[in-house]
């Protein structure tokens, strides 16, 4: 089957251009399933209800979160309602909304897709991202329960990133790190088959900071003074994420390549 796997929306510009381009991808590229991380489609900080249901409608079957899954407080209220919403599952007991979820792509293969945060360098410290792992790989086993397992593992740090997907290497169909919305160059499949990428990008603008309008970033690391909020930059989006392909029979990666669309990075296509 084919996956395809897009970075954290990043304001209108990400999102729009998320919603003119995905539809097409599907098509074009014969796509079975599709995830979109949307933690950062409002404004830069959250999502809204609005935006999921336009995410959902222009081809995602799944809506990744992660640090800044409550940022739009009605996120809070509308989680429990959307079993294709995602965040963290490593939050406490108690949290709304899921974590992890089955769901069936279009060749009708059942995926599993988990939303997992690192504890490095991410604030407070949620449960054990590689026991919550564990936990869940417990639960719904490849080849058992689900024909393909990815999760989006949301992170700072690296390390913490690529030692969960060396943990759980031929456990799940692919580990895909998110959370820094620079896209990494270490797209590969793992000794035991699974497939991996430190960072997918973001959907945004470039001519920016991290998706963020540049300005303000740069006043506060020149002055340590802020003098304004951080907006989400307007300028034309460039699409990043990734295209796997998964062998029917073992549920693991044969094949990862990296997506870029847009203005200032090199272009690339998965297929």
């Amino acid at each position: 089957m084919r996956l395809l796997f897009l970075g954290d929306m990043v304001g209108r510009s990400g999102r729009e251009a998320v919603y003119a381009q995905l539809p097409g991808m599907i098509a074009d590229w014969k796509t079975d399933f599709v995830i979109v991380n949307g933690e950062n489609a409002a404004g830069g900080f959250g999502i809204t209800e609005a935006i999921l249901n336009e995410t959902l409608a222009a081809g995602a079957d799944v809506v990744t979160t992660g640090n800044h899954v409550w940022d739009q407080r009605e996120a809070l209220i509308f989680a429990d309602r959307y079993d294709r919403f995602l965040r963290p599952a490593n939050f406490p007991p108690g949290t709304p909304g899921r974590g992890a979820n089955l769901y069936e792509a279009r060749n009708g293969a059942r995926v599993l897709v988990a939303n997992i945060m690192g504890n490095v360098f991410m604030g407070a410290p949620l449960d054990d991202p590689f026991q919550c792992g564990e936990r869940l790989l417990g639960e719904v086993a490849l080849g058992r329960d689900a024909d393909v397992i990815v999760v989006d593992f949301h992170a700072e740090a690296t390390s913490e990133k690529v030692c969960f997907a060396l943990f759980v290497d031929g456990r799940a169909s692919a580990v895909i790190g998110t959370h820094t919305h620079t896209p990494t160059a270490d797209h590969q499949i793992l000794p035991g088959g699974t497939g991996y990428i430190s960072d997918a990008g973001m959907c945004g603008s470039f001519d920016s900071s991290l998706g963020m309008d540049k300005e303000e970033p740069l006043n506060r690391f020149l002055t340590k003074i802020p003098k304004g909020r951080f907006d989400a930059a307007t300028g034309e989006a460039t699409l990043c994420g990734v295209g796997i392909e998964i062998d029917d029979a073992t549920g693991l990666t044969t094949r990862i390549a990296p997506l870029r669309i847009g203005p200032r990075l090199e272009n690339v296509r998965p297929w």
